[in-house]
């Protein structure tokens, strides 16, 4: 619990979206590339770990970790651990297509309830061999996949599209992919991966709605400098709103595809105050949080902070547009349900989302469903109702490393600044 309101200044390390999507174009490149920054984390690691497998070169510098280069190489056959990682799933299947031999991919028991046949199903609509609808799965590669034009529904993830459009380029006829269905969620990532590759020089046409067309072409080599991850910064972001205090988020970028980015605006529609100088964004909040009404369909990974919040709000909160989320790491949904009631709080699914009414909170067990999200979303509320332990804070290295000593530090620096 925090001893008042929190005052801190962080620097977080770089964004898993871009780290993850970086890599995948670096290991098809033209050449090798060297990226700075790097996210270090357990679904990044297992990227890395996935390439080397496949034979691209990883070599990280010996004196700092998150600056990586990456050799691009025949690849060949091998075992890839997914882990509980969305994106090593959905992202590498697609380049481990251009393989040379029989690529397996398995990964933690709980991900073998992750939806995959989507992606697996538009592989083989463009000719990759594969074995299995969902971990455990067997990629049968021959060296070049045809490609051409498939057809999905990507209303569970828009981690489809953008696993198929990060290879296309290297397909020999390339590959246009057409959404037929609900509303593809987080659209702010597949704007993401578009821009990344038109900065590797890949032509993506995206005229039409719900339409995507990359042609074939050469995937040049891009030396970047990752972003911090916006959407982990949320959390701390928070934390200055759930208290009353003051939180500051070192180089926080002017202009991003990152859709963490969110989080201010839905932070200032709480009753939050936002202000941005010298490349620093820092979030003073209210004395009382208002409660929110709002569409987080392509912000859903913000949603279990956004819930957290909502459950320490005055008022009725109600979110809509997150449907998908019962397909995460966990069924957020139900998983933020039960663990708000099981404080007190109140908490309940409507079909698209949740409606959360602030009430007074007590202590007692969070459970994190090994889902990195809900661990943070626990300690925020931690903050400010005593006795509230989260069970597996550790799974948070998901995507930041050192969540828990980040955490300690800022209510150290809160502690001494009063």
């Amino acid at each position: 619990m925090a001893a008042g309101p929190v005052s801190a200044t962080l620097e977080l390390p770089g964004s898993k979206s871009i780290t993850n999507r970086a890599l995948i174009l670096a290991a098809l490149a033209d050449s090798p590339s060297t990226l700075t920054g790097t996210l270090r984390s357990r679904d990044t690691d297992l990227m890395l770990a996935g390439l080397s497998a496949l034979g691209i070169g990883v070599d990280p510098d010996p004196h700092d970790p998150t600056r990586v280069t990456i050799t691009p190489a025949p690849m060949h056959a091998a075992s890839i651990d997914c882990g509980l990682a969305g994106t090593v799933m959905r992202f590498l299947p697609p380049a481990a297509a251009l393989a040379q031999g029989t690529v397996i991919f398995d990964g933690d028991e709980q991900a073998r309830n992750r939806p995959l046949s989507t992606i697996l199903d538009a592989l083989r609509d463009l000719g990759v061999v594969i074995d299995g609808d969902r971990l455990p799965f067997t990629v049968r590669a021959h060296g070049e996949v045809p490609g051409g034009t498939v057809t999905i529904d990507a209303s569970g993830s828009s981690q489809f599209v953008s696993g198929l459009l990060l290879s296309a380029a290297r397909y020999r006829d390339g590959v246009r992919v057409r959404h037929r269905g609900a509303r593809v969620p987080s659209m702010p990532h597949i704007d993401m991966t578009v821009s990344m590759l038109r900065e590797a020089g890949v032509a993506v046409d995206t005229d039409t709605p719900d339409v995507w067309t990359v042609a074939p072409a050469t995937i040049h080599a891009v030396d970047r400098q990752i972003e911090p991850d916006l959407s982990n910064a949320a959390a701390f972001l928070a934390a200055a709103a759930a208290t009353g205090g003051r939180v500051t988020v070192a180089r926080w970028p002017q202009h991003t595809t990152q859709p963490g980015a969110e989080i201010t605006d839905i932070l200032a529609d709480m009753g939050c105050r936002i202000d941005y100088s010298d490349g620093n964004l820092s979030v003073t909040g209210p004395h009382r949080l208002s409660a929110l009404t709002r569409d987080l369909h392509d912000v859903g990974e913000l949603t279990p902070t956004i819930a957290a919040l909502c459950a320490l709000a005055e008022g009725q909160s109600v979110l809509t547009g997150i449907a998908h989320l019962r397909g995460h790491e966990t069924d957020r949904l139900a998983a933020l349900t039960t663990e708000i009631t099981g404080l007190g709080g109140v908490c309940e699914e409507i079909d698209d989302g949740l409606r959360i009414t602030g009430a007074p909170l007590h202590g007692g067990q969070w459970h994190s469903y090994a889902d990195h999200r809900m661990a943070t979303a626990g300690a925020l509320i931690g903050l400010v109702v005593p006795g509230v332990q989260v069970h597996d804070i550790a799974t948070t290295s998901k995507t930041l490393p050192d969540f828990p000593g980040m955490w300690d530090e800022m209510l150290s620096a809160t502690v001494e600044s009063h």
